[in-house]
């Protein structure tokens, strides 16, 4: 006790020190000095640049900025922009407005040191991102790049690069683009340049603003949150340490964090319950301080008893300064995991499908767990009721040469000294045997007209069983293989049903194969789109459903209408930037014509009067660079209602717009038969010219609210 006690006093007197250590923005060049030599470095760092071969003032995202045509800004390195600032934990954000020609490489911010170092940030003129320097003496190309056509030639785009020695990551207009694992490159570099090296021939052409350099990695949402913020100031507290959703193998821990630009002290909120933090409850609030650190699960500190192995904490910090009238800024809820000391991490994972007849199992080791009992059978029961094992030191076990098609079941009781802890009873099914495909085992907001389709094991034939009632299911149909799908009908809805396909096989002496036992959860809502179902196929290919072909846009009509639907290249639905899912919607939009809008013709659920429904939810993202149009959604071609914030187009996080549908009953849409629904930005009614943008829409639903 004395020695750990002795080991948490130094950790904080050490943390109390380190906390007081440079982590911060180091460099930012707003290039909207207007006429002169310099840029002025708004950090008060002093690391202003000097401009070279005349880069010409004009207007930018933000105020001005810099247009580049083999001109550059160039920044010596300092003790603060340092020359190793590459080769550790970084970020580097810049607002681009690039055209897309000239050189095929373009360089739009490059740390080097004569040729033989450099870290480089590249725009292609196919519109990809590489992120790339000198390893081990070799040019390192690509050590993380994007893909082609996430930057557009002659719009303004947020693109940021950062490096934790972990991986690299870029983001573009606040969104993870691409990520690769860290490299360490050569060197100490002694000069920076915005807009290119033009002694190497990949100057920059086009326009960029507000370029910033933090010492540190930021986040995902402080990537957008600094993107969206033009003076630079992070006003939340940042840099989670340990990051969030951490698994802790200790009773105790301590709580670090980056401090908000404007805090003098911070607000400490810790709870196990996620809302109750989220909203202060009672209990939550732990104190507030001025360090950036706190120790919890130690006598003495919050949580004196210690933190309880199997649960999940989470905290929250709030940002104060009485001066300020904005103050205190609500933080972003982190969470941390201690293990539980029963076994976990099984695999094969539970419930998991095509195991191997000869694979080993394994798993974590409870929390202080010394020894491992296992238990492994062919029912639930034989193994949930099994006692008197032999413990064991290692955490693996061979079953031995397992049946094809079968489903097994296992279980680990963990010993830590003091006592034994009974392990879960876990499953999986070996290989040979069907496996679900849509929807999903445990799936969850599935659609209540469902149709299960599964991929053939080892039968010619199969039976399907299925319904609400797990221990009596009811044979439903059978088939032959190669039609292996069942229409499930109407559901209810917020409802658990469970399905199983059995199969057999005459020629096969194992047959019949009882299949595994899968389940799957109704909606409580109706779903209109999901953006789930589209694909890349080739339109000659019978299953090919492209997301421009179900959602019309402007393509035949560009003169009215300026959307765009999809991305330029497969995938042709978004993939990266999603509310739920695996896919979203992009739709580009450009009002030069006066609107920009698509429309969906609703093949099914056109009711939208079941069970009580009187809300159509969709979920929205734009961001800060798309010009502000009047988001708006219309119902068979007729009836409209505006987004109330005219600003909604540049909302840079999903936002979930709620419509009551007596808004369109009014105007005369029969709820009944809803035939189609648009989404457009614009003056639907009276179009008037404006401008452009890139917006994301996922989640289309109907609640009863």
């Amino acid at each position: 006790m004395f020695r750990k006690l002795t080991y948490v006093v130094s950790l904080i007197v050490v943390l109390g020190l380190v906390s007081n250590a440079s982590a911060e923005l180091v460099g930012q060049w707003k290039l909207d000095d207007g006429a002169g030599t310099t840029a002025l470095d708004a950090t008060g760092n002093g690391n202003d640049g000097t401009l070279e071969d005349d880069p010409t003032v004009v207007e930018g995202q933000f105020g001005q900025a810099l247009a580049f045509d083999g001109s550059r800004v160039v920044i010596p390195a300092s003790d603060s922009l340092t020359a190793d600032l590459f080769q550790g934990s970084f970020t580097m954000t810049a607002w681009i407005n690039p055209k897309r020609t000239g050189n095929t490489w373009q360089q739009i911010f490059r740390s080097v040191r004569a040729s033989d170092t450099n870290d480089t940030l590249f725009i292609n003129n196919d519109g990809r991102l590489s992120w790339r320097g000198r390893v081990g003496g070799a040019w390192a190309g690509g050590m993380c790049e994007t893909a082609p056509d996430v930057v557009p030639a002659d719009q303004w785009t947020h693109v940021a690069v950062t490096g934790d020695e972990t991986n690299f990551r870029v983001y573009v207009n606040g969104a993870l683009s691409q990520e690769s694992a860290f490299q360490t490159t050569d060197g100490e570099n002694e000069t920076y340049y915005i807009g290119g090296d033009t002694n190497f021939g990949e100057s920059y052409s086009g326009i960029i603003d507000d370029v910033r350099v933090y010492n540190h990695v930021l986040s995902e949402d402080d990537v957008r949150a600094s993107m969206e913020n033009q003076g630079g100031a992070l006003v939340k507290a940042y840099g989670a340490d340990p990051s969030s959703g951490t698994l802790h193998e200790d009773t105790w821990i301590t709580l670090g964090w980056r401090a908000g630009d404007f805090a003098a002290l911070h607000d400490v909120y810790i709870g196990n319950n996620f809302d109750a933090v989220s909203e202060g409850a009672e209990g939550t609030f732990i104190v507030n301080q001025a360090a950036t650190f706190i120790v919890a699960g130690f006598p003495g500190f919050a949580f004196p008893d210690g933190l309880i192995p199997g649960t999940t904490y989470y905290w929250r910090i709030d940002e104060v300064n009485d001066t300020e009238p904005n103050s205190p800024w609500k933080g972003d809820i982190w969470s941390f995991s201690i293990p539980p000391k029963t076994a976990y991490f099984p695999d094969p994972a539970d419930g998991a499908e095509s195991v191997g007849v000869g694979d080993s199992l394994s798993w974590t080791a409870g929390f202080g767990a010394k020894l491992h009992t296992v238990y492994f059978g062919e029912t639930f029961e034989e193994v949930d009721n099994a006692a008197g094992g032999l413990p064991q030191g290692t955490a693996t076990f061979s079953p031995g040469e397992l049946k094809q098609a079968k489903t097994y079941y296992w279980r680990v009781d963990e010993f830590d000294v003091i006592e034994t802890h009974k392990g879960d009873v876990w499953s999986f099914t070996t290989e040979g045997a069907v496996a679900a495909l849509d929807p999903a085992n445990g799936a969850v907001d599935v659609t209540q007209t469902p149709v299960l389709t599964w991929a053939p094991g080892l039968g010619a034939s199969y039976e399907v069983y299925f319904g609400a009632d797990e221990a009596s299911l009811e044979l439903k149909g059978s088939g032959n293989l190669g039609s292996e799908s069942y229409d499930a009908g109407q559901l209810e809805w917020d409802t658990t049903y469970y399905w199983r396909v059995d199969e057999a096989n005459a020629t096969n002496t194992d047959s019949p194969w009882t299949g595994p036992l899968w389940s799957f959860t109704t909606a409580n809502f109706l779903i209109i789109e999901d953006f789930e179902s589209y694909n890349d196929l080739d339109p000659a290919d019978p299953a090919s459903n492209r997301i421009f072909n179900a959602w019309l846009d402007g393509f035949d009509n560009p003169a009215l209408n300026g959307s765009v639907v999809g991305n330029a290249n497969p995938p042709f639905a978004e993939q990266t930037i999603v509310h739920s899912g695996n896919q979203s919607m992009p739709l580009a939009y450009d009002n030069a014509v006066g609107k920009s809008e698509a429309t969906l013709t609703l093949a099914s659920n056109r009711d939208w009067t079941v069970n009580g429904v009187n809300t159509l939810t969709i979920w929205f993202r734009g961001g800060s660079a798309n010009a502000a149009e009047t988001l708006y959604i219309a119902l068979n071609d007729s009836a409209v209602v505006d987004n109330d914030d005219p600003d909604a187009a540049q909302k840079g996080s999903w936002t979930q717009w709620n419509i009551d549908l007596q808004a369109f009953a009014d105007q005369g849409v029969n709820l009944a038969n809803v035939t189609s629904i648009t989404i457009g930005l614009g003056n639907r009614a009276n179009p008037v010219a404006g401008g452009a943008g890139m917006m994301y829409f996922d989640d289309i639903r109907l609640y009863a609210q």
